[in-house]
This record gives C-alpha cells, sequence and structure tokens, in this order.
C-alpha cells in the first residue's frame, strides 16, 4: 500500500507541475506589458503539455501495475478524461506549429494563439476536477 500510495503521489506531483506549467506560460505570455520573444514560453509550455500527457498516462499505468487493470471511471469522468486528452493533444499540436512558424506570425496572430493555449489550460484543469470527483 505504501509503495502505490508513493508512486501515485511521485507521479501526480509532476501532473500538477505540468498543470501549473501550462496555465501559467499562457497567463505570461499575454501579461499586460509583456514584450519580446514568447519562444521560450511556448517551448516550456509545449513541454509541459507533453508531461501533461505522460504523466496523465502514468498514473494509469500505476493502477494497471498495481492492480493488473485500469480503474473503472464513471462516463462523466471519461467524458472529462477525453477532454484533458484533447487538450494536451492540441496544446502540444498549437505549440509545435507556433515554434516552427513563429517568425511569420503577426501580434495579433500570437496573442490568439496564446488566448487558445489559456483556455485550453483551463479546460483541462476544469475537466481534471471532474476526474478526479467522478472517478
Amino acid at each position: 500500500m505504501i509503495a502505490e500510495n508513493l508512486a501515485y503521489a511521485l507521479v501526480q506531483v509532476l501532473h500538477n507541475l505540468g498543470a501549473a506549467l501550462v496555465l501559467g506560460a499562457a497567463l505570461a505570455a499575454l501579461w499586460p506589458g509583456h514584450l519580446g520573444d514568447t519562444r521560450g514560453l511556448a517551448r516550456l509550455q509545449t513541454g509541459a503539455w507533453a508531461l501533461q500527457a505522460l504523466t496523465g498516462a502514468g498514473l494509469g499505468a500505476v493502477s494497471f501495475y498495481f492492480y493488473g487493470r485500469f480503474p473503472e471511471i464513471t462516463v462523466l469522468a471519461r467524458i472529462a478524461l477525453g477532454m484533458e486528452i484533447a487538450a494536451a493533444f492540441f496544446g502540444v499540436g498549437l505549440g509545435v506549429f507556433y515554434l516552427r512558424t513563429f517568425a511569420t506570425w503577426a501580434e495579433a496572430g500570437r496573442r490568439r494563439a496564446w488566448r487558445i493555449q489559456a483556455a485550453l489550460a483551463a479546460i483541462a484543469l476544469t475537466a481534471a476536477a471532474f476526474l478526479r470527483w467522478f472517478s
């Protein structure tokens, strides 16, 4: 029981850190008066989205390792999990696209991309709460 709880806790710590970075990077880029190149924030955020995906899978892997199956979750929790997965998928995709094409974007397009990233982060965080409490 101790090993199982420790494994869950360690993966959850990384998952929570990723969640904070995903939202924090977008908010930092959108902060009033923020000037300059946001590629560093985009790299950080894209990595954080990848961390979210890996640690989310890691939570399922811990369950599978200790119980030989994935946890049974309600329909609402499955919907929330799907929303989290979709947010991470689109967040990574937008981040990679942004990094590859940054130089050609107008300022308005860059701000729009960061607003979308902030919305995806908010969706993922909200879905995480539903997943946690409806599992």
